[in-house]
């Protein structure tokens, strides 16, 4: 049974298609280790490309929603810059870090 596959091993062309799998995986430009890693930061890529295209629409509605109603831009400018009327007080309250 071992003699059979050393048989099969000593065969010139066996040896040939193993050193070039080894070389494809291993040694060539583009490699199967390298071509793994480009695979995963690709997918990396769609993902944040899917992120800040969300980002993207929520602010074009906020945008939209700012330049057309003037409440929702008072609403925007006192939460954001603290902006108020003149007979207006403002108070702040800021939470403290639980640590």
């Amino acid at each position: 049974m071992i003699r059979n596959i050393f048989r099969k091993l000593d065969n010139r062309y066996t040896w040939t298609a193993l050193a070039f799998l080894v070389f494809i995986v291993f040694f060539d430009r583009y490699n199967m280790i390298t071509r793994f890693k480009t695979k995963a930061e690709l997918n990396n890529a769609k993902d944040q490309k899917e992120y800040y295209q969300k980002e993207i629409a929520k602010d074009k509605q906020s945008i939209l929603e700012l330049t057309t109603d003037t409440a929702s831009l008072e609403k925007f400018a006192r939460e954001k810059y603290l902006m108020k009327k003149d007979d207006e007080d403002i108070f702040l309250i800021m939470e403290e870090d639980k640590k």
